[in-house]
């Protein structure tokens, strides 16, 4: 497998059949996050789509406020707190917040971003918007620690595809715990 669509395809297939860990995953992730100096910031969730793990009980489980990610459907990305109004479709139809102002870098302090897959450097594979990407691609972005959501079965043991504006994660977070790049 050298594409990243057949890396796609597989590591699609191998979390779908890895889905009975999601409650595994929700938990250490809500470890990680209880653990975390989430003092000033809010914590970036992301609203899931199919096959991915649900974070939402996290929202009701922290005291830090919570946001979300708005896609604008051309690879554009930003971050609004999630608040108490409903969710409207983005510009890549996933819920999101509708009102409110793009917080900056140093308003969140942890990100947690799903992924297809990811390398022992940290690298993501995701469904190739680029959206992430883009958005960590700025530093004061890449600054802010941020951790992939995935099973274990889903952490590629060669190296994925890399282009030269992927910037690695601070680690990832499986059924098993937290990793780091090596």
């Amino acid at each position: 497998m050298t594409s990243k669509q057949e890396l796609r395809r597989h590591f699609r297939q191998r979390r779908q059949q890895q889905l009975s860990l999601s409650s595994a995953i929700c938990r250490q992730v809500l470890t990680l996050v209880q653990s975390s100096p989430i003092q000033t910031g809010h914590l970036g969730l992301y609203w899931p789509l199919n096959g991915e793990v649900d974070l939402r009980s996290i929202r009701a489980a922290t005291p830090s406020a919570v946001a979300l990610p708005v896609a604008n459907g051309v690879g554009g990305l930003q971050y609004r707190l999630w608040g108490d109004t409903p969710l409207q479709a983005d510009g890549c139809g996933i819920p999101a917040p509708a009102e409110g102002s793009a917080l900056a870098a140093d308003q969140l302090s942890l990100l947690l971003v799903p992924a297809l897959a990811i390398d022992h450097t940290g690298i993501r594979l995701g469904y190739g918007g680029g959206y992430y990407d883009r958005l960590r691609a700025d530093p004061t972005w890449a600054a802010v620690p941020a951790w992939v959501v995935l099973p274990s079965g889903c952490i590629c043991a060669d190296p994925l595809p890399r282009d030269a504006w992927d910037v690695p994660f601070t680690g990832w977070i499986t059924e098993l715990g937290p990793g780091q790049p090596s």
